[in-house]
């Protein structure tokens, strides 16, 4: 047995004992982030906390060397997704080293990256990967066909009602946030139109946006279905 297969192997007692230890370790991390936000800590919460906090740094940065010391391409497994989430997982506690404390906190959002850590051991996480890889080319035209009807419905709303409401619609970029709220079919309630061209408006991009929400479902759920089938040929 060498290091490289305890390190990214599952087919070993050793293998999946490191990736065990790691995913209850990044789990505990998660946790210990959350419990300092709680209020009023006890100073020997903060301290245990603290501790907690530089031995997963620790551990993840031992963790993050020996995968770049295994990986055949260095550079290449520096700049891949798990990569760089792996550095951006230790990075924010080297950084606040040398930073001023008030800068510390923005950082600290940073350690959330570390829930994408545990995609690496989920084979339904990398069923999704391939999924999104098989249905990329149709989930960019969607992408790009959305962005036309979110200013196309802006622009639409704008002109039915900047006269009346020359507040909340005061530009198209004022108006994008009423579209991206119709589009989706969110609704929050907050803007609204209140003229009857608007409203007949608001009701055909609510036809629109039925059919935008259950494009990507429909695209992803095909895509999986078609990862799966690799899987099992």
């Amino acid at each position: 047995m060498n290091l490289k297969q305890v390190i990214e192997g599952t087919d070993t007692r050793a293998g999946r004992a490191f990736d065990l230890s790691i995913q209850v370790l990044i789990v505990l991390s998660l946790v210990a982030f959350s419990v300092e936000t709680l209020p009023d800590l006890p100073k020997s919460a903060q301290i245990f906390l603290r501790w907690v906090e530089t031995v997963s740094v620790v551990i993840f940065t031992v963790e993050y060397l020996l995968r770049l010391i295994v990986a055949k391409r260095k550079l290449r497994f520096a700049t891949s997704f798990f990569g760089v989430i792996d550095l951006l997982a230790i990075l924010p506690f080297y950084l606040s080293l040398g930073i001023d404390l008030r800068s510390v906190r923005a950082f600290r959002l940073l350690r959330l990256f570390r829930i994408l850590k545990l995609a690496r051991y989920s084979q339904a996480v990398r069923r999704f990967h391939r999924a999104l890889l098989i249905a990329r080319e149709e989930l960019v035209l969607f992408g790009v066909v959305s962005s036309i009807l979110l200013y196309l419905s802006a622009v639409g709303i704008y002109f039915f009602e900047r006269e009346a409401q020359p507040e909340a619609f005061a530009s198209v970029f004022h108006s994008l946030w009423w579209s991206v709220a119709t589009l989706t079919t969110v609704g929050y309630g907050d803007v609204y139109p209140v003229t009857t061209g608007g409203r007949c408006f608001t009701f055909a991009v609510l036809l629109v946006g039925l059919g935008v929400v259950s494009v990507p479902a429909g695209l992803v759920a095909s895509a999986l279905s078609k990862a799966r089938e690799q899987e099992n040929p």
